[in-house]
This record gives structure tokens, C-alpha cells and sequence, in this order.
């Protein structure tokens, strides 16, 4: 059998949720690249799978993509697994599945656990239309324009950081339906939900234990919040010497935003 790399998901929490196309895709691999070698033979122990194991984190991808190809290219069957969930969902394998790709070699994904889709089933908030933004941004100006969107948005966050974040998001939009989740598929598991100021007010004194998602409601449409960069956009053409209202109605066209609304957003930011 000509040389492929197989993507697979192992469990987020619960060792059980390992999928048996996973187990034979690890049995039979000449290789599994793996994060951390060591928790990676607990899930292999668990299940009698003998596999020789290779690290790759992303302090080493690019030197051992480069190596791993060329395996591949020798008819080599690499496996390829993260610590816990979906390789390449904020965890390393970008850098191989690109330089297989590019080498015209077979790159199959298996399907498995995802701690975003698990946290955004889990929230009970709207799941038509929605973006996975890794970790949650530090800076505030950032952290914003994330909190504006008109979809629901699923984040990681560290739990210290969380009622800060909350807090932000209150001070755009205090009613903001937000569900923390944490510790998905352990023992632990726990889905907070309420409003951004109610969460925020919750894990100032008491922050959030174990590994963390959040989930937050898209920001209603022709709200403020939405409007943000429709806003940025006037006060930039007004800066630049346009009349207000003028420049209101300029974005209005283009945005969809109320020209009025547009105006008034202005005017408060003086």
C-alpha cells in the first residue's frame, strides 16, 4: 500500500470515545506522530495498541514534517495524533498535512471527538452559523471585534482568564447569552450558562476549574456591537475631512447598517 498520512482524533477526556477506525488506523500505522509520546501510550496501552511512536509538537513540526514526508514517500503509513481532540483544531499538524499535500500524497481524516463541536452542541445556543476562533485574544481591541460577531462564536480560554473576558464582553452587550463549559466528556463535566454580565460576575471570585470552552451568542442583528466596524469606518471618513451624516449614509450603502444608527454611534463616541 502506497505511503498516505491518516488524521486521528483521540478522546478529549473520556478514553471511551476513541473510534475503532482510529484504533485500526494506529494499529496498523508504521508511525504515529504524537504531541506528547507519554499520553499518547496511556490511550495506546489502553487498548493493547503496539505502535512505534515519534514526537511531533510545534517546537520540531517543520524538521520532522520534512522527515515524516519523506517516509511517506517511501511507502510509509503515518498516523497523526494530538494530545486530545482533532489534530490541527489549535493543536500542531497544519505544517504536515500541508507538506504532504504538496508532495501529492494521500492525507485521510477520520471523524472523532472535538471539544468546539461538543461545547457549541452542548451550549444549547444557535449552531446554524458559527466560527471556532481558537484561544480567545488577549488584547482587548481583539477581543472585541471577536464578541461582534453575528454568529455564535466557540473559543478556548484559560480559566483565569475568564471573567475578564466575560466582563468585556458585558460592557459591550451585558445580555450577551453566553455557555461556559468545562471539563467536557470527564467526570467534571459542567455547561454554565447566562448572560455575559451574570457569568462575568460569577468567576470573578471563583474561576471556572479544568479545561475551558466558551460559547457566545452572535451579537443581534444591527446592534451596536454588529455595527462596531461599520462605526470605525464613519469616524475614520469623518476624520479624514467628510461631513458625519454624510459618511453615515456612505457606509449605510455599503454595510447594510442604519444610516441613522451609524450617526448616532458617532456622536456618543465624543
Amino acid at each position: 500500500m502506497s505511503g498516505r498520512l491518516i488524521i486521528c482524533p483521540t478522546p478529549i477526556g473520556n478514553l471511551e470515545d476513541v473510534t475503532l477506525r482510529v484504533l485500526a488506523a494506529l494499529r496498523d500505522a508504521d508511525i504515529v506522530a504524537c504531541e506528547d509520546t507519554r499520553r499518547t501510550r496511556v490511550l495506546l496501552d489502553r487498548y493493547g495498541v503496539k505502535a512505534r511512536l515519534v514526537s511531533y509538537h510545534e517546537h520540531n513540526e517543520r524538521e520532522r514534517a520534512r522527515e515524516l514526508v519523506r517516509r511517506m514517500r517511501t511507502g510509509a503509513v503515518v498516523a497523526l495524533v494530538s494530545d486530545a481532540g482533532t489534530p490541527l483544531v489549535s493543536d500542531p499538524g497544519f505544517v504536515l498535512v500541508q507538506a504532504a499535500v504538496a508532495a501529492g500524497l494521500e492525507v485521510e481524516v477520520l471523524p472523532g471527538p472535538s471539544a468546539a463541536v461538543s461545547a457549541l452542541v452542548a451550549s444549547a445556543l444557535p449552531a446554524e452559523r458559527w466560527r471556532f476562533v481558537g484561544f480567545l485574544p488577549r488584547r482587548r481591541g481583539e477581543l472585541e471585534e471577536v464578541f461582534r460577531s453575528g454568529e455564535t462564536v466557540v473559543a478556548f480560554e484559560s480559566p483565569r482568564r475568564v471573567a475578564a473576558s466575560m466582563a468585556v464582553l458585558a460592557s459591550l452587550d451585558e445580555a450577551r447569552p453566553v455557555a461556559v463549559v468545562r471539563e467536557l466528556t470527564k467526570v467534571h463535566e459542567e455547561v454554565i450558562r447566562g448572560s455575559a454580565r451574570e457569568l462575568a460576575e460569577r468567576f470573578v471570585s471563583a474561576p471556572p476549574r479544568g479545561e475551558v470552552a466558551v460559547v457566545v451568542g452572535g451579537a443581534p442583528a444591527g446592534s451596536a456591537v454588529e455595527a462596531g466596524p461599520a462605526v470605525e469606518a464613519v469616524r475614520r471618513l469623518v476624520e479624514a475631512g467628510a461631513r458625519p451624516r454624510a459618511a453615515a449614509a456612505v457606509v449605510a450603502d455599503l454595510t447594510g447598517v442604519g444610516a441613522n444608527e451609524l450617526y448616532r454611534a458617532l456622536t456618543a463616541l465624543k
